[in-house]
């Protein structure tokens, strides 16, 4: 394997030399930007020094800065969209650090719905990336009330929902386990609750949420379609605070406040639905013994030692429990833990170190005293990370690092009793390997042109012990290999490129271009059309390649009446390699020989997304609409033709609008409109022995009726100036009751045996809610 660590080094001698020759005769000025009301640090705020070119930086992921000048006298000023903008004199003769601290404007009589600031949309050279205002998540109506992250990232451009209800999502063509969904950098292997209907995310314990659906820096890999950047708060390092909602099926409650005022912080959110408490009030047995419910819990706590040295440590537990009484018992759940240490080497170099720890499982259990057992299976990381950030000067923007992870997948254990005639199995548990070293840099070519451009090397070692099986073309066992603990089974190694840039045309306009390639080493198999608790996740071996996508995309960015609107069309093309599917018939459930009933081939996915937002003002939303194709093909497949895959659909729209009406009432909708999924129907029937046979012809050559829904919401705010603040939300979703497909199933007509009957189910009709959040 190449020595990744020496190709991270030369890289970085030979850009640092270039900021060494640029760097001579200035001055460095760096800080944090912090609000002043919760001591929370302000990622992408902007600090610039006036009448300089060029010299104005971003705050990064930790609200930390750096600024190269030549000595001299200044204004430097500091802004966020939503606070107040801090303008300072300053004498620089020496490198100097500067906190600021902003305060947010609370004169504003508008609704922001951006939290970027007004021109990046247009002069970043970043393509793909959607930044969601959390605080805005409120105001956008959805399913029983419950805010959610993921719900609102469907609604935009790009990103599609997996299904009625479904927190999953796909993107530009990827399947939902293509995305790499990270909170506090812990990989959350299944981002939902309630089988799909709620995500993980309570968004009371959020502060930042981004998106890449193109163009991905190098710091990021293992996924082929996007990455969800998900940040939580840090906690109040003022005061205690406490903020919380009770709504139809659920509470939640978050506490936040200082451990040492302005040194360090904390903060606890949890949820839970009660679901449960309602069924045990019922006289039946049959159903008070039932359960359903799920809980999360999202903690936070950083302490700062000195100027230079800061310390985090937060988690996620989350589980999903339900069952019947005496029958059956299945839960889920998600556990993550980050420490991190953000250090300070110099003015222009910043560090930060993270252990990781994640683990998802689940548990699947039969209390039939005959037949009782019991099925445990899980996927458990390791994951080392060393970031760099160094500031070469203010044309040029460093970031490199390393990550290796530890991977362990058990793929399911089922115990039983001594009463049960359900023999004991222990599938055969595999881990891996995965490494990967990066280098990227953020160039200011020009007044009008940018650039990000890196290299990420990524390499996945299956290590032993494991008993490895090859396989010919029809998935016959052709030979076995045992190999002992800690030896290499196989190794891939693969160079990931990545460049974008942007041209401005005006001051209000410019082009952009990127290119990508993704590697992914963990795959998810799954026989439903959206995830399932159970889905298998299985990773590379002798059989099974990493799969790789090349996506190339431009566009267009345009922004109106002083960046008040906001205009992108953007196009992309996406070739994909080692693309997974399975043979027909295959089960994957208690499957210990799943490689055998493997198929690979090829994808791509093209399309259009065109994307309008009135940012600004008492009326504001968005208009979002994608024209797109995602095919596969398989030898073995379809005659070996290119078929629709699963997560085709050529249309998609999504309409959002926010109206502030006064000081306390903001009224909200959201339309959504989108093409019938590809699905497989039978083509024709045939009888053995008096039982119905369908038979199927094209893959994927069928459509299910077209998607649409209208959902509305109103928040009714307290009166202002109360210690204890609240508001109350009401919504409806699916407000004219639209019978939108879940599934559709066929059988025959039982008054004429020779026709068939498309029997479709229903998940949701109209659906009111209401909420009482609350803060003090």
């Amino acid at each position: 394997m190449p020595n990744t660590n020496s190709l991270v080094l030369i890289l970085f001698i030979f850009f640092t030399q270039i900021g060494l020759v640029s760097a001579q005769n200035k001055r460095i000025v760096n800080g944090n930007v912090t609000d002043k009301k919760t001591g929370e640090t302000l990622i992408g705020a902007s600090v610039k020094l006036t009448g300089t070119s060029n010299s104005g930086a971003m705050t990064n992921s930790y609200g930390f800065y750096s600024i190269m000048s030549q000595e001299g006298e200044y204004e430097i000023a500091v802004s966020f969209i939503g606070y107040k903008t801090v303008i300072q004199k300053i004498k620089i003769s020496k490198d100097t650090r500067l906190n600021f601290v902003l305060e947010e404007d609370n004169q504003l009589n508008e609704v922001v719905i951006s939290a970027t600031k007004r021109n990046e949309n247009v002069s970043s050279p970043q393509m793909g990336l959607q930044k969601i205002d959390v605080k805005e998540i409120n105001n956008i109506p959805v399913l029983l009330g419950e805010r959610d992250v993921l719900k609102t990232l469907q609604l935009l451009p790009g990103i599609k929902s997996a299904g009625e209800g479904n927190s999953g999502f796909y993107v530009r063509g990827g399947s939902t386990d293509q995305n790499l969904i990270l909170l506090d950098e812990a990989p959350v292997y299944n981002a939902s609750h309630l089988l799909g209907f709620f995500s993980t995310f309570n968004s009371d314990a959020i502060k930042d949420v981004s998106v890449y659906k193109g163009g991905m820096p190098a710091q990021y890999g293992g996924r082929l379609a996007s990455v969800l950047d998900i940040k939580m708060n840090d906690g109040n390092r003022k005061t205690f605070t406490a903020e919380g909602g009770i709504g139809l099926i659920s509470s939640r409650l978050k506490v936040e406040g200082p451990i040492v005022k302005d040194k360090g912080s904390f903060m606890v959110s949890a949820r839970r639905t009660y679901m449960d408490a309602f069924l045990a009030l019922s006289s039946d047995s049959a159903v008070n013994g039932n359960i359903l419910f799920f809980y999360d819990l999202n903690a936070k706590a950083n302490y700062q030692l000195d100027e230079k040295n800061t310390l985090y440590l937060s988690g996620y537990f989350g589980r999903d429990k339900l069952g019947l009484s005496e029958t059956f018992g299945f839960n889920w759940g998600n556990g993550t833990v980050t420490l991190r240490w953000n250090h300070l080497f110099s003015n222009r170099l910043f560090s930060n170190t993270s252990l990781i720890y994640s683990n998802y499982n689940y548990v699947i259990q039969n209390f039939m005293e005959e037949n009782n057992f019991e099925v445990n299976s899980s996927i458990k990381d390791f994951n080392l990370k060393q970031d760099f950030e160094y500031s070469l000067s203010n044309n040029h923007n460093l970031k490199f690092g390393v990550n290796a992870i530890h991977h362990t997948i058990a793929p399911g254990r089922l115990t039983a009793t001594e009463s049960s005639s359900v023999n004991e199995t222990n599938f055969e548990n595999r881990k891996g390997l995965d490494l990967a070293t990066y280098i990227s840099d953020e160039w200011s070519v020009s007044k009008r042109m940018n650039l990000v451009y890196g290299l990420r090397l990524s390499s996945f070692l299956l290590i032993g012990p494991a008993n490895i099986k090859s396989y010919d073309a029809e998935g016959n066992t052709i030979g076995e290999v045992p190999y002992k603990s800690g030896e290499i089974i196989k190794s891939y190694v693969n160079l990931e490129p990545r460049i974008s840039t942007s041209y401005q045309l005006t001051s209000s306009s410019s082009l952009k271009a990127a290119y990508t390639r993704n590697v992914q080493n963990i795959h998810l198999m799954s026989n439903s059309t959206s995830t399932s608790p159970t889905d298998l996740y299985i990773m590379n071996s002798n059989n099974v390649k990493p799969e790789i996508a090349d996506q190339i995309a431009a566009g267009y960015f345009r922004n109106f009446n002083d960046d008040n609107y906001e205009f992108s069309a953007e196009i992309y093309y996406k070739w994909m390699q080692n693309q997974i599917e399975y043979r027909s018939g295959t089960d994957l459930r208690g499957n210990g020989n799943v490689e055998a009933d493997l198929l690979y081939g090829d994808g791509r996915a093209y399309g259009l997304e065109l994307f309008f937002k009135k940012r600004f003002g008492k009326f504001n939303g968005w208009v979002g609409y994608t024209w797109s194709r995602t095919q596969r093909q398989f030898d073995a497949i379809n005659g070996g033709r290119w078929f629709y895959a699963k997560q085709d659909r050529t249309h998609d729209l999504s309409i959002v609008g926010i109206y502030k009406a006064g000081q306390r009432w903001t009224f909200s909708s959201v339309f959504v409109y989108n093409t019938g999924n590809a699905v497989t129907f039978p083509s024709g029937k045939y009888q053995i022995n008096e039982r119905t046979v369908f038979y199927y012809t094209e893959k994927n050559g069928y459509r299910t009726p077209d998607y649409h829904r209208l959902d509305v919401s109103a928040t009714l705010e307290g009166k202002p100036g109360r210690r204890l603040q609240s508001s109350w939300s009401f919504g409806i979703y699916n407000l004219y009751n639209r019978k939108n497909p879940f599934s559709i199933d066929f059988k025959d007509d039982p008054d004429d045996p020779s026709r068939t009957q498309a029997v479709q189910t229903t998940l949701f009709g109209i659906i009111p809610s209401v909420t009482w959040n609350f803060k003090f």
